[in-house]
């Protein structure tokens, strides 16, 4: 039952959290996110200790039964959700810096959300991974319309026809396997494709890969993130970012890593370039904007590109860089949104042109935005130099220079907009010479939540090695199926 609960956990407390009246909802839903990290360690810890973990539903033998399996990387990534929950239910606490106004759907909305990736990251079952796809759009399309302003409408109707279509190819790819094989269980689907021809084979992978390319905002199908995340009260952004695109990008690791390898060099080779543009497209994207919250999304695409190049080198070194980028990407993209948010208490604005003057007005918060945005960038000893570091390590062995040249080069315009933020917002004066910080009321629980998260994102940078390790022994067992 143990690995059940990523998903039982948080819809039993969205199930209680319809049942209660408004005023109990945020202790049951705080309930259920404390109860939801101890599961995930207890998980990761039987794991470790005994290898993947397997149960299947329905009372039916396998391969007609339905499967839910946990290995490593289903653990990793199930941590993260619910460490991402309690995040942002602590940022809620506190009723500030832009946080999600209270409504009786909130909360039943973040519990299904999580309950459809951690239900997504441990089903071992094609159909079934579609179906948890479902029930995050459904959730995350609650969440985008809560406001239910103009602009939060306009962004929900962008979310749903985009992602809606990435639904319906994932479908039909879902549906055509089946046809092909008879089979979607993934260890009996991942035996029955092989034996397709590979005029068969190949198009039935890159119309799913097509599909999960969608999920995980790749170029060119990242329009709906940019134009919808931007609407979302700051915590929510910071749950979307830590997760959504997260099932497209671990959907794509599992399916090409494990379940039908080894998949076409073709498809491989493609995945490479779509990476390449991704990481140049959203870097570029960035330096052009001046919303923080824009700026933020579009470096999401240019980090997706390179966990997509991580996948895209097709070996157990490159899924297991792929993996430590999703890692790192979910915590320092979060913790730098959740900053964003304390910009726009301090100043009131997220437009960099209007806002500045914060490192003498707030010099811990410059400091914090300091730590996040090095490691986005890239600098050592951060996350995100070792993060970088493994994917062009792994890019230059394999001899794809060109691919890491592109590499670098997004990196190099990260660092201008990061640059760019810490002139506007930070260095330069104020635009208004009568502005002065506001105090810093109520804002101790949302201190609280991003301080959690420094903490954890300086232990990722200044000692790698427990990370690297894990992720290296998870993706070694990526190789053995599910």
């Amino acid at each position: 039952m143990l690995v059940l609960t990523p998903l039982l956990v948080p819809l039993a407390t969205a199930l209680v959290c319809l049942l209660l009246p408004p005023a109990w909802q945020q202790r049951a839903s705080l309930a259920g996110a404390l109860l939801l990290p101890a599961c995930g360690l207890a998980l990761a810890g039987e794991v470790v200790s005994n290898g993947p973990l397997t149960v299947v539903a329905g009372g039916w033998p396998l391969p007609f039964g339905i499967e839910f399996a946990a290995d490593r990387l289903s653990a990793a990534l199930v941590l993260v959700a619910a460490l991402m929950l309690n995040v942002v239910l602590l940022w809620q606490a506190g009723g500030s810096a832009d946080a999600a106004p209270a409504a009786p759907t909130l909360q039943p909305l973040l519990q299904g959300l999580v309950a459809g990736a951690g239900a997504a990251f441990v089903t071992a079952d094609l159909f079934n991974l579609y179906v948890w796809f479902e029930l995050t759009l459904i959730c995350a399309l609650g969440l985008l319309a809560l406001r239910g302003g103009l602009r939060q409408l306009d962004a929900t109707l962008k979310y749903f026809v985009l992602n809606v279509f990435g639904t319906l190819l994932l479908l039909a790819a879902v549906a055509l396997l089946y046809a092909a094989t008879g089979q979607l269980n993934f260890r009996a689907l991942g035996a029955a494709t092989a034996a397709l021809p590979a005029g068969i084979a190949l198009p039935l992978l890159t119309l799913l890969s097509l599909a999960f390319l969608i999920k995980a905002a790749a170029f060119p199908f990242f329009a709906w993130l940019p134009a919808s995340y931007h609407t979302l009260p700051a915590p929510l952004l910071a749950l979307f970012s830590a997760l959504l695109a997260k099932i497209g990008l671990y959907a794509l690791v599992r399916t090409l890593g494990a379940v039908f390898q080894p998949a076409p060099d073709l498809l491989f080779a493609v995945l490479g370039w779509i990476a390449v543009v991704s990481m140049l497209s959203g870097a570029l994207g960035a330096a052009y904007h001046w919303d923080l919250r824009r700026i933020l999304a579009f470096h999401s695409i240019s980090q997706i590109g390179y966990i997509l190049l991580a996948i895209a080198l097709a070996s157990p070194a490159g899924n297991a860089a792929a993996i430590l980028f999703m890692l790192h990407h979910s915590l320092v993209k979060a913790a730098l949104i959740l900053t964003a948010a304390l910009i726009f208490h301090a100043c009131g604005h997220y437009d960099l042109r209007r806002v500045g003057g914060l490192y003498a007005g707030r010099p811990g918060l410059s400091l914090v935005f300091l730590l996040l945005a090095l490691s986005l960038i890239g600098i050592p000893p951060s996350s995100g130099f070792w993060s970088k570091f493994l994917v062009v390590r792994q890019t230059l062995l394999q001899g794809e220079y060109l691919w890491a040249a592109f590499a670098l080069a997004a990196g190099a315009v990260t660092l201008y907009s990061m640059l760019k933020i810490w002139l506007e917002a930070f260095w330069k004066p104020h635009p208004d010479e009568s502005w002065r910080a506001p105090a810093n009321d109520r804002l101790l629980p949302a201190h609280a939540a991003l301080g959690g998260l420094l903490l954890l994102i300086l232990s990722f940078g200044l000692l790698p090695e427990s990370w690297i390790a894990y992720v290296m022994a998870a993706a070694d067992s990526l190789r053995g199926g599910s």
